[in-house]
């Protein structure tokens, strides 16, 4: 659960993208840095994230012997991991970079800025979600598969 709301924050920014992308420097700087409409993202966002990655360990650790479910929660964490260290070598920096804005004059690259922000994001999201799925393949394999009924000569 905590991955999937972790990576619907990576798909909100995987869908504004190619909007987000045709804003004038003016339009995107006040968007972005000066109004901080992805505020929250910062504290509820890093709790999904770091929540998620932390249970999702937990998680190993209690499936550790069982099979591929292990291996599929693994693989799900270590994606759920390399998400958070992309936005810790990507995205943090431009963050701190941005604040900067808020008293300092933009930039004349500001585009580099923007770019390496907002394809970081997108980059986070698929990430996730090969992250999420191979969470999900995790409880599929331990999902006793149905039988169908017999049917009676009767």
């Amino acid at each position: 659960m905590l991955a999937s709301f972790s990576l619907s924050l990576s798909m909100t920014h995987l869908l504004e993208l190619p909007q987000r992308m045709q804003f004038d420097r003016q339009l995107w700087v006040r968007v972005t840095v000066v109004e901080n409409v992805y505020r929250l993202f910062g504290s509820v966002g890093a709790a999904f994230e770091i929540t998620a990655i932390l249970i999702g360990i937990i998680l190993v650790f209690i499936v550790r012997k069982r099979g591929l479910t292990f291996y599929w929660t693994l693989g799900g964490v270590i994606f759920l991991i390399l998400a958070f260290v992309n936005w810790i070598i990507f995205v943090s920096p431009m963050n701190a970079e941005f604040a900067k804005w808020l008293t300092n004059p933009v930039p004349v690259d500001w585009m580099q800025y923007r770019n390496q922000w907002e394809y970081t994001h997108a980059v986070n999201a698929f990430i996730k979600i090969i992250g999420l799925s191979l969470l999900t393949i995790s409880v599929l394999v331990e999902t006793p598969k149905l039988t169908s009924p017999k049917l009676s000569d009767n």
